[in-house]
């Protein structure tokens, strides 16, 4: 027995403004019946032990804290800097 007709997988196709055959529909509706299958014995499995997860891996935050610093000393700065004049860098315009 399917679990999806080929009405709903064309009323789908149509929603999403997509044209189909009726081989494709047919093929579609297939795929579909065998993916929600697949879906309901994955609900038969025993899941009241497994620790509700994000991610498969075992991953750490590896961020450091946002923690403000006291920056280089403005003389370094300007030292890299191509142009700069009283203090600041010196970029060209780019509003005439």
């Amino acid at each position: 027995m399917s679990r999806i007709s080929i009405d709903q997988v064309r009323h789908v196709a149509h929603l999403a403004r997509l044209a189909m055959t009726e081989e494709e529909a047919v093929a579609y509706t297939e795929q579909l019946d065998k993916m929600i299958s697949f879906a309901e014995l994955l609900n038969e499995l025993d899941t009241d032990h497994v620790e509700p997860t994000s991610h498969v891996l075992d991953m750490k935050n590896v961020l450091r804290e946002d923690k403000a610093n006291k920056g280089l000393p403005q003389e370094e700065v300007l030292k890299n800097a191509p142009e700069h004049q009283d203090g600041y860098i010196k970029v060209p315009s780019i509003i005439e």
